[in-house]
């Protein structure tokens, strides 16, 4: 997979939000530069994104167990097991996953690490969210549009701000999917804790990066035209379906499944 893709030079003297998550998740494919953003977090960053993490996990089981066999997961971060495509292929073999994310070093790792079941299809896109037409172009030489297919856009819209207009850069995927697919989308909240999120804004902006967490209700007009399933629009571990949820720990990441009519 992506063998024959170019690899960009990686910066490390700038910051990148898929290397501070990694960090975040105790990864170790960051640099200083990543690291110093996330040491200056608060804890809740760190809780955060294991708590989005996890809702990936739980979402993804639950597609692939409802028959969704292709997934194109966008702004993928650095591989971390289980990736994906392992969760979505333990249930299927078959499930063919697409993921994209702009930043190099993911790149390099994708071709290494995202290794997919025989019967099965993995494949990477580098490219930029920002232009959808071209992750479409990309994704359509592995995935069946005619088919339906899961879009994921999990850690990635907080790091979009309302000036490049990300809900219709989310209206135009979801427009290329067959009816039946669904839309997974979570977003860090500004009216859980807005101490701790202005803070984390402030952290990520001295490394250059901006940070556009929002309210629930703004969150909510990303699903307009699409069916929310149960649990509805809730904190990612509030997030389960069909195994009774454990006791509760607070989030602030809101997140959401909903499906194509």
């Amino acid at each position: 997979m992506t063998s024959g893709t170019p690899h960009p030079p990686i910066d490390t003297s700038r910051p990148h939000s898929a290397r501070v998550y990694d960090s975040l998740l105790g990864g170790k494919d960051n640099y200083p530069v990543d690291q110093a953003v996330a040491e200056q977090l608060p804890a809740e960053a760190k809780a955060g994104a294991f708590q989005n993490r996890a809702f990936m996990n739980r979402a993804t089981a639950w597609l692939a167990g409802e028959g969704v066999g292709q997934f194109l997961d966008i702004g993928t971060g650095i591989p971390t097991a289980p990736n994906l495509h392992q969760i979505a292929q333990s249930i299927d073999p078959r499930a063919r996953v697409v993921y994209c994310d702009n930043d190099p070093i993911v790149l390099r790792h994708a071709e290494a690490l995202l290794v997919s079941h025989p019967e099965g299809a993995t494949d990477y896109v580098h490219a930029d969210v920002l232009e959808p037409a071209t992750i479409l172009e990309a994704a359509r030489k592995v995935l069946d549009f005619d088919r339906p297919i899961a879009l994921s856009l999990l850690g990635l819209l907080h790091f979009l701000p309302d000036d490049v207009d990300p809900r219709a850069i989310v209206r135009t995927l979801a427009a290329a999917l067959a009816p039946g697919s669904y839309v997974v989308l979570s977003q860090g909240a500004s009216d859980v804790n807005p101490e701790r999120g202005e803070q984390g804004a402030a952290e990520y902006g001295k490394g250059g990066i901006r940070l556009e967490l929002r309210t629930r209700a703004e969150f909510a007009r990303f699903f307009d035209g699409l069916d929310i399933v149960e649990p509805g629009l809730v904190t990612a571990p509030e997030w389960f379906r069909g195994t009774p949820a454990p006791e509760q720990e607070l989030s602030g990441v809101y997140v959401a499944v909903a499906r194509i009519p």
